[in-house]
Protein backbone atom coordinates (compact mmCIF):
# COMPACT_ATOMS: atom_id res chain seq x y z
CA UNK A 1 0.00 0.00 0.00
CA UNK A 2 1.48 3.65 -1.09
CA UNK A 3 1.94 5.54 2.07
CA UNK A 4 2.17 9.33 0.97
CA UNK A 5 4.71 11.58 2.77
CA UNK A 6 3.48 14.82 4.09
CA UNK A 7 5.49 17.85 3.44
CA UNK A 8 7.92 18.95 5.60
CA UNK A 9 9.22 22.04 5.16
CA UNK A 10 12.94 21.52 6.54
CA UNK A 11 14.84 24.86 6.38
CA UNK A 12 13.53 25.99 3.19
CA UNK A 13 12.76 29.92 2.71
CA UNK A 14 9.32 30.53 0.74
CA UNK A 15 8.52 33.83 -0.65
CA UNK A 16 5.12 34.75 -2.09
CA UNK A 17 5.01 35.05 -6.09
CA UNK A 18 4.90 38.35 -6.90
CA UNK A 19 1.95 40.56 -5.63
CA UNK A 20 -0.23 37.30 -4.98
CA UNK A 21 -0.86 34.78 -1.75
CA UNK A 22 0.74 32.14 -3.19
CA UNK A 23 3.77 30.41 -1.68
CA UNK A 24 7.19 29.09 -3.59
CA UNK A 25 10.08 27.57 -2.07
CA UNK A 26 13.11 29.78 -2.84
CA UNK A 27 15.04 26.63 -4.83
CA UNK A 28 12.37 25.28 -7.57
CA UNK A 29 12.62 22.10 -9.54
CA UNK A 30 12.69 22.80 -13.52
CA UNK A 31 12.64 19.85 -15.77
CA UNK A 32 14.18 21.52 -19.39
CA UNK A 33 16.52 18.92 -20.40
CA UNK A 34 15.99 16.90 -18.16
CA UNK A 35 12.81 14.67 -16.91
CA UNK A 36 12.01 13.38 -20.27
CA UNK A 37 14.83 13.87 -22.23
CA UNK A 38 17.98 12.36 -20.58
CA UNK A 39 15.65 11.45 -17.24
CA UNK A 40 12.90 8.86 -17.01
CA UNK A 41 10.85 6.84 -14.84
CA UNK A 42 12.49 5.81 -11.48
CA UNK A 43 14.84 8.70 -11.69
CA UNK A 44 12.53 11.52 -12.36
CA UNK A 45 10.75 10.06 -9.51
CA UNK A 46 14.27 9.73 -7.38
CA UNK A 47 14.68 12.79 -8.08
CA UNK A 48 11.11 14.88 -7.39
CA UNK A 49 11.35 12.95 -3.88
CA UNK A 50 14.71 14.27 -2.92
CA UNK A 51 13.62 17.79 -4.00
CA UNK A 52 10.09 16.90 -1.36
CA UNK A 53 12.48 15.96 1.21
CA UNK A 54 14.62 19.14 1.29
CA UNK A 55 11.55 21.25 1.25
CA UNK A 56 11.09 21.97 -1.86
CA UNK A 57 7.73 22.72 -3.18
CA UNK A 58 7.57 24.17 -6.66
CA UNK A 59 7.84 22.48 -9.82
CA UNK A 60 8.31 23.51 -13.62
CA UNK A 61 7.69 22.59 -17.04
CA UNK A 62 6.31 23.52 -20.09
CA UNK A 63 4.44 21.77 -23.37
CA UNK A 64 7.72 22.18 -25.25
CA UNK A 65 9.77 20.20 -23.29
CA UNK A 66 10.93 17.34 -24.80
CA UNK A 67 7.98 17.75 -27.06
CA UNK A 68 5.60 17.17 -24.34
CA UNK A 69 7.51 14.16 -22.83
CA UNK A 70 8.72 15.77 -19.66
CA UNK A 71 4.65 16.69 -18.97
CA UNK A 72 4.03 13.24 -19.37
CA UNK A 73 7.42 12.12 -17.40
CA UNK A 74 6.65 14.77 -14.35
CA UNK A 75 2.96 13.36 -14.45
CA UNK A 76 3.61 10.20 -14.20
CA UNK A 77 5.80 10.08 -10.68
CA UNK A 78 3.86 13.42 -9.59
CA UNK A 79 0.83 10.47 -10.07
CA UNK A 80 2.75 8.08 -7.95
CA UNK A 81 4.06 9.65 -5.47
CA UNK A 82 0.55 10.98 -4.36
CA UNK A 83 1.67 13.99 -2.46
CA UNK A 84 -1.44 15.97 -1.32
CA UNK A 85 -2.29 18.23 -4.55
CA UNK A 86 -2.91 21.56 -2.18
CA UNK A 87 0.76 20.87 -0.74
CA UNK A 88 2.91 21.76 -3.98
CA UNK A 89 3.02 24.25 -6.09
CA UNK A 90 3.41 23.23 -10.40
CA UNK A 91 3.98 25.33 -13.48
CA UNK A 92 3.68 24.93 -16.79
CA UNK A 93 4.47 27.20 -19.93
CA UNK A 94 2.21 27.71 -23.39
CA UNK A 95 3.83 28.95 -26.51
CA UNK A 96 6.17 26.76 -28.18
CA UNK A 97 3.57 23.57 -28.87
CA UNK A 98 4.90 20.18 -28.79
CA UNK A 99 6.02 20.28 -32.56
CA UNK A 100 3.42 19.78 -34.83
CA UNK A 101 3.49 22.38 -37.73
CA UNK A 102 -0.34 23.19 -37.87
CA UNK A 103 0.16 27.27 -37.53
CA UNK A 104 -2.63 27.11 -34.54
CA UNK A 105 -0.74 24.91 -32.39
CA UNK A 106 1.82 27.02 -31.00
CA UNK A 107 1.60 30.85 -30.13
CA UNK A 108 -0.28 32.42 -27.81
CA UNK A 109 -3.77 32.81 -29.39
CA UNK A 110 -7.05 32.17 -27.51
CA UNK A 111 -7.19 28.84 -29.51
CA UNK A 112 -3.24 27.54 -28.37
CA UNK A 113 -3.66 29.67 -24.91
CA UNK A 114 -6.98 27.40 -24.03
CA UNK A 115 -6.27 23.86 -25.89
CA UNK A 116 -2.35 23.78 -25.29
CA UNK A 117 -3.00 24.25 -21.41
CA UNK A 118 -5.85 21.50 -21.78
CA UNK A 119 -3.35 19.22 -24.15
CA UNK A 120 -0.78 19.93 -20.76
CA UNK A 121 -2.84 18.69 -18.20
CA UNK A 122 -4.09 16.14 -20.15
CA UNK A 123 -0.36 14.76 -20.37
CA UNK A 124 0.49 15.91 -16.27
CA UNK A 125 -2.76 13.86 -15.42
CA UNK A 126 -3.98 17.00 -13.19
CA UNK A 127 -6.66 18.88 -12.67
CA UNK A 128 -4.95 22.29 -13.41
CA UNK A 129 -1.77 23.70 -12.58
CA UNK A 130 -1.33 26.44 -10.31
CA UNK A 131 0.93 29.09 -12.60
CA UNK A 132 0.62 28.72 -16.37
CA UNK A 133 3.42 31.12 -17.80
CA UNK A 134 3.08 32.48 -21.33
CA UNK A 135 6.66 31.40 -22.74
CA UNK A 136 7.06 34.21 -24.82
CA UNK A 137 5.52 37.08 -26.37
CA UNK A 138 3.20 36.75 -29.49
CA UNK A 139 3.68 39.73 -31.81
CA UNK A 140 1.06 37.93 -34.12
CA UNK A 141 -1.61 38.44 -31.39
CA UNK A 142 -3.27 41.03 -29.95
CA UNK A 143 -2.16 42.11 -26.20
CA UNK A 144 -5.47 42.21 -24.99
CA UNK A 145 -6.45 38.67 -26.86
CA UNK A 146 -3.62 37.09 -24.85
CA UNK A 147 -5.05 38.55 -21.44
CA UNK A 148 -8.20 37.35 -22.11
CA UNK A 149 -7.09 33.64 -23.06
CA UNK A 150 -5.55 33.61 -19.73
CA UNK A 151 -8.46 35.09 -17.96
CA UNK A 152 -10.67 32.37 -19.48
CA UNK A 153 -8.61 29.37 -18.25
CA UNK A 154 -8.25 31.10 -14.45
CA UNK A 155 -11.94 32.27 -13.99
CA UNK A 156 -13.86 29.86 -16.66
CA UNK A 157 -12.45 27.05 -16.65
CA UNK A 158 -10.20 26.50 -13.92
CA UNK A 159 -7.23 25.63 -15.30
CA UNK A 160 -5.08 27.77 -13.44
CA UNK A 161 -5.08 29.97 -10.78
CA UNK A 162 -2.08 32.33 -11.96
CA UNK A 163 -1.07 33.42 -14.90
CA UNK A 164 3.05 34.92 -15.91
CA UNK A 165 4.97 35.71 -18.44
CA UNK A 166 8.59 34.68 -19.86
CA UNK A 167 11.33 36.15 -21.44
CA UNK A 168 8.81 39.63 -22.23
CA UNK A 169 9.76 43.09 -21.91
CA UNK A 170 8.83 45.10 -19.21
CA UNK A 171 6.92 46.97 -21.36
CA UNK A 172 5.05 44.25 -22.64
CA UNK A 173 4.34 43.49 -19.40
CA UNK A 174 2.93 46.59 -18.45
CA UNK A 175 0.98 46.29 -21.46
CA UNK A 176 -0.61 43.38 -20.15
CA UNK A 177 -1.29 44.82 -16.50
CA UNK A 178 -2.86 47.49 -17.78
CA UNK A 179 -5.25 45.85 -20.77
CA UNK A 180 -6.06 43.99 -16.83
CA UNK A 181 -6.69 46.72 -14.98
CA UNK A 182 -9.09 47.98 -17.91
CA UNK A 183 -11.36 45.28 -18.85
CA UNK A 184 -11.10 43.58 -15.20
CA UNK A 185 -8.92 40.62 -16.90
CA UNK A 186 -6.55 38.87 -14.92
CA UNK A 187 -3.25 39.85 -14.62
CA UNK A 188 0.26 38.45 -14.72
CA UNK A 189 1.86 38.53 -11.42
CA UNK A 190 5.45 36.59 -12.27
CA UNK A 191 7.88 36.23 -14.89
CA UNK A 192 10.31 33.57 -15.92
CA UNK A 193 13.74 35.36 -16.90
CA UNK A 194 17.45 34.02 -17.10
CA UNK A 195 19.57 35.61 -14.38
CA UNK A 196 22.54 34.65 -13.07
CA UNK A 197 25.98 36.17 -12.25
CA UNK A 198 26.82 36.23 -16.23
CA UNK A 199 23.58 37.94 -17.47
CA UNK A 200 22.37 40.37 -14.85
CA UNK A 201 20.56 43.65 -16.71
CA UNK A 202 17.29 42.67 -17.75
CA UNK A 203 16.63 41.49 -14.16
CA UNK A 204 18.31 44.07 -12.00
CA UNK A 205 17.41 47.24 -14.60
CA UNK A 206 14.70 46.79 -17.24
CA UNK A 207 12.39 44.95 -14.47
CA UNK A 208 13.31 46.79 -11.32
CA UNK A 209 10.74 49.44 -11.73
CA UNK A 210 7.81 46.19 -12.06
CA UNK A 211 9.41 44.86 -9.03
CA UNK A 212 8.87 48.08 -6.73
CA UNK A 213 5.87 49.34 -7.98
CA UNK A 214 3.89 46.05 -8.69
CA UNK A 215 5.92 43.15 -6.95
CA UNK A 216 5.94 41.90 -9.99
CA UNK A 217 7.42 38.22 -9.00
CA UNK A 218 10.61 36.27 -10.46
CA UNK A 219 11.03 32.59 -11.36
CA UNK A 220 14.28 32.74 -12.75
CA UNK A 221 15.83 30.25 -15.35
CA UNK A 222 19.12 28.84 -15.61
CA UNK A 223 20.95 30.16 -12.66
CA UNK A 224 24.09 28.08 -13.58
CA UNK A 225 24.55 29.34 -17.24
CA UNK A 226 23.91 25.64 -18.15
CA UNK A 227 26.38 24.87 -15.83
CA UNK A 228 29.62 27.34 -16.39
CA UNK A 229 28.67 28.69 -12.92
CA UNK A 230 29.15 25.35 -11.21
CA UNK A 231 32.73 24.69 -12.51
CA UNK A 232 31.98 21.82 -14.64
CA UNK A 233 33.42 23.40 -17.87
CA UNK A 234 36.77 24.42 -16.48
CA UNK A 235 38.68 22.44 -18.33
CA UNK A 236 36.30 21.47 -21.42
CA UNK A 237 33.18 19.98 -21.66
CA UNK A 238 33.13 16.65 -20.27
CA UNK A 239 31.08 13.65 -21.94
CA UNK A 240 28.09 13.71 -19.77
CA UNK A 241 27.65 16.94 -18.91
CA UNK A 242 24.62 19.05 -20.38
CA UNK A 243 26.22 20.66 -23.06
CA UNK A 244 27.35 17.90 -24.72
CA UNK A 245 24.23 15.69 -24.06
CA UNK A 246 22.44 18.42 -26.28
CA UNK A 247 24.97 19.85 -28.84
CA UNK A 248 22.50 20.90 -31.23
CA UNK A 249 20.01 22.47 -28.91
CA UNK A 250 22.96 24.29 -26.73
CA UNK A 251 25.31 24.83 -30.09
CA UNK A 252 25.04 28.69 -28.84
CA UNK A 253 26.24 28.21 -25.74
CA UNK A 254 28.74 26.08 -27.02
CA UNK A 255 30.01 28.41 -29.50
CA UNK A 256 29.95 31.02 -26.55
CA UNK A 257 32.21 28.85 -24.09
CA UNK A 258 35.11 28.35 -26.80
CA UNK A 259 35.03 32.34 -27.61
CA UNK A 260 37.14 34.81 -26.07
CA UNK A 261 34.24 35.93 -23.75
CA UNK A 262 33.83 32.28 -22.94
CA UNK A 263 37.27 32.04 -22.11
CA UNK A 264 37.22 35.01 -19.45
CA UNK A 265 33.95 33.55 -18.19
CA UNK A 266 35.92 30.31 -16.76
CA UNK A 267 38.75 32.49 -15.69
CA UNK A 268 35.73 33.99 -13.18
CA UNK A 269 34.20 30.92 -12.32
CA UNK A 270 38.06 29.56 -11.31
CA UNK A 271 37.94 32.33 -8.59
CA UNK A 272 34.76 32.40 -7.46
CA UNK A 273 35.58 28.77 -7.04
CA UNK A 274 38.23 29.79 -4.33
CA UNK A 275 35.56 31.85 -2.55
CA UNK A 276 33.52 28.81 -2.67
CA UNK A 277 35.88 26.82 -1.25
CA UNK A 278 36.92 29.33 1.66
CA UNK A 279 33.28 28.82 2.54
CA UNK A 280 33.24 24.91 2.51
CA UNK A 281 30.87 24.76 -0.70
CA UNK A 282 30.40 24.01 -4.28
CA UNK A 283 30.86 26.91 -6.29
CA UNK A 284 27.11 26.28 -7.61
CA UNK A 285 25.92 26.50 -4.38
CA UNK A 286 27.67 30.08 -4.25
CA UNK A 287 25.73 31.13 -7.83
CA UNK A 288 22.62 30.03 -6.48
CA UNK A 289 23.15 31.71 -2.88
CA UNK A 290 24.07 34.61 -5.40
CA UNK A 291 20.94 34.65 -6.83
CA UNK A 292 18.91 33.82 -3.80
CA UNK A 293 19.91 36.86 -1.85
CA UNK A 294 18.27 38.89 -4.74
CA UNK A 295 14.81 39.63 -2.86
CA UNK A 296 13.44 40.48 -6.11
CA UNK A 297 13.87 36.37 -7.03
CA UNK A 298 10.59 34.45 -5.84
CA UNK A 299 12.24 31.18 -6.78
CA UNK A 300 15.47 29.64 -8.76
CA UNK A 301 14.25 27.24 -10.87
CA UNK A 302 17.32 24.67 -11.01
CA UNK A 303 17.61 21.31 -13.48
CA UNK A 304 18.92 18.19 -11.94
CA UNK A 305 19.76 14.71 -13.16
CA UNK A 306 21.07 12.98 -9.87
CA UNK A 307 19.92 13.22 -6.19
CA UNK A 308 23.14 14.43 -5.16
CA UNK A 309 22.70 18.07 -7.50
CA UNK A 310 19.27 18.60 -5.56
CA UNK A 311 20.63 18.53 -2.18
CA UNK A 312 23.81 20.86 -3.28
CA UNK A 313 21.21 22.84 -4.82
CA UNK A 314 19.78 22.95 -1.59
CA UNK A 315 22.80 23.82 0.73
CA UNK A 316 22.40 27.35 -1.06
CA UNK A 317 19.27 28.35 1.37
CA UNK A 318 21.50 28.34 4.37
CA UNK A 319 24.53 30.12 2.52
CA UNK A 320 22.62 33.24 1.92
CA UNK A 321 22.77 34.62 5.60
CA UNK A 322 26.61 33.56 5.36
CA UNK A 323 26.87 35.69 2.04
CA UNK A 324 27.82 39.21 3.98
CA UNK A 325 28.86 42.34 2.27
CA UNK A 326 32.44 41.76 2.37
CA UNK A 327 31.45 38.30 -0.08
CA UNK A 328 29.11 40.16 -2.00
CA UNK A 329 31.50 42.96 -2.90
CA UNK A 330 34.52 40.16 -3.46
CA UNK A 331 31.81 38.45 -6.13
CA UNK A 332 31.03 42.04 -7.66
CA UNK A 333 35.21 42.33 -8.05
CA UNK A 334 35.62 39.42 -9.82
CA UNK A 335 32.73 39.97 -12.07
CA UNK A 336 32.75 43.32 -13.08
CA UNK A 337 29.61 43.56 -14.79
CA UNK A 338 27.05 45.16 -12.04
CA UNK A 339 24.73 46.97 -14.63
CA UNK A 340 24.58 50.53 -14.30
CA UNK A 341 20.75 51.76 -12.86
CA UNK A 342 19.36 54.75 -14.91
CA UNK A 343 19.21 57.73 -12.53
CA UNK A 344 15.82 58.55 -11.06
CA UNK A 345 16.83 62.07 -9.48
CA UNK A 346 16.18 60.84 -6.15
CA UNK A 347 12.47 60.06 -6.58
CA UNK A 348 12.30 55.87 -6.74
CA UNK A 349 9.19 54.66 -5.12
CA UNK A 350 9.50 51.35 -3.79
CA UNK A 351 6.52 49.59 -2.58
CA UNK A 352 7.92 46.20 -2.53
CA UNK A 353 6.93 44.08 0.27
CA UNK A 354 9.46 43.46 2.34
CA UNK A 355 10.66 39.16 3.42
CA UNK A 356 10.17 40.33 6.96
CA UNK A 357 6.51 40.96 5.79
CA UNK A 358 6.56 37.75 3.36
CA UNK A 359 8.40 35.33 6.43
CA UNK A 360 11.80 34.02 5.68
CA UNK A 361 10.87 30.84 6.03
CA UNK A 362 7.80 28.90 6.50
CA UNK A 363 6.85 30.64 9.87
Amino acid sequence: MLTTQAFDPKDMVFRYLGSSGLKVSVVGLGSWLTIGQTMNGATVKDCLQAAWSNGINFFDTAEEYAGGNSEVELGAALRELAWSRDEYVLSTKIYFGTGSKEPNTWGLSRKHVVEGLKSSLERLRQPYVDIVFAHRPDFGTSMREIVEAFTQCIRNMNMAYYWGTSEWSAEQIKSAMAIAEQYNLVGPVAEQPEYNMFHRHRMEVEYKPLQEQSSYGATVFSPLACGILAGKYNDGIPADSRLALNREELEDEINDLQSANGRAQIARVRSLTQVAERLGVHTSTLALAWCIQNESVSSVITGASRVEQIHQNCAAVALVSRMTTDIMDEIETILENRPAQPDDYGRRRVSKRSLAEVGIGYR
